[in-house]
């Protein structure tokens, strides 16, 4: 019988080589790890960003501004439930803010507590109105509380994505001022008055003739809304696909001609 093997005397025990072993995996790996734990909770706590996707806020906004929200100020939301934590302030007229609203297979667009069970899409608007408001829209022109939002309108305009001119104002809300979109040939979508029940609010596009907003298809609640947006963090007035991105022929193009430079970095009134 042959005499057992000896360890020889400096190699480390079993179970020191193994958590040497585990120590050097989380030296490479570790970091790693929780940057991406921290980037998600940062993502799901405090800034989420957003691409817009429709010209329903110009001038504001613009096709392919990309925007950073602050889910902060409203309060965080406590997942699966529609509560929040205390935020800095509630929601006022004049926030540019996104939020969730139900739509179904037709395109048909409701507030997500009245169709829970249909899937959730993401918008972004201006809140004009908050609890306890009455909100009318009548000839193009807004009124709340039975007062005609002041604007003024300038000799600027901008051409959209269908060729048609629209001249821009300059809106007056909660003291705060904001330009708007307006097509004089157009009236857009009128709003009967409605009183804002508590928790509720009404919002509308900047581009109001060609804005499918709470006109539409009512108002929204606190619960639903991802926070006030504040910042563009990146502007390109690109519609091509993502596989055309490989081509450095198209990064040139994109660099040279399609980004929006002077954008980045603005912050949103």
């Amino acid at each position: 019988m042959s005499a057992p093997q000896r360890r020889p005397a400096d190699a480390p025990p079993a179970d020191a080589a193994g958590a040497s072993w585990l120590r050097r995996l989380w030296n490479q790996f570790g970091t790693l790890l929780m940057a991406v734990l921290i980037a998600l909770s940062i993502r799901a706590f405090v800034i989420e960003p957003y691409r817009i996707p429709s010209e329903s806020m110009l001038p504001t906004l613009l096709v392919g501004d990309h925007l950073f929200v602050n889910k902060f100020v409203y309060g965080i939301k406590i997942p699966f439930t529609d509560l929040r934590l205390p935020g800095l302030r509630e929601p006022r007229r004049g926030d540019v803010v996104v939020f969730d609203v139900a739509r179904d297979r037709w395109g048909g667009i409701y507030p997500v507590d009245l169709r829970p069970e249909l899937p959730e899409d993401r918008f972004v608007k201006r809140i004009v109105g908050v609890p306890g408001d009455t909100i009318e829209v009548r000839n193009g022109q807004l009124h709340v509380n039975g007062e005609p939002v002041p604007v003024e309108w300038s000799d600027e305009t901008v051409v959209d994505e269908d060729g048609r001119t629209l001249r821009i104002g300059e809106e007056t809300l909660n003291g705060r001022r904001h330009r708007i979109a307006d097509d004089p040939r157009h009236g857009g979508p009128s709003r009967a008055p409605i009183t804002l029940e508590p928790g509720r609010y009404f919002l509308m596009g900047d581009n109001r003739d060609y804005s499918n907003d709470s006109r539409s298809w009512g108002t929204v609640r606190l619960a639903d809304m991802k926070g006030p947006a504040f910042v563009l963090y990146w502007s390109w007035n690109w519609n091509g696909s993502w596989a055309e991105l490989l081509n450095p022929l198209t990064w040139w193009r994109l660099f040279t001609q399609e980004m929006r430079w002077e954008r980045i970095g603005d912050g949103i009134r």
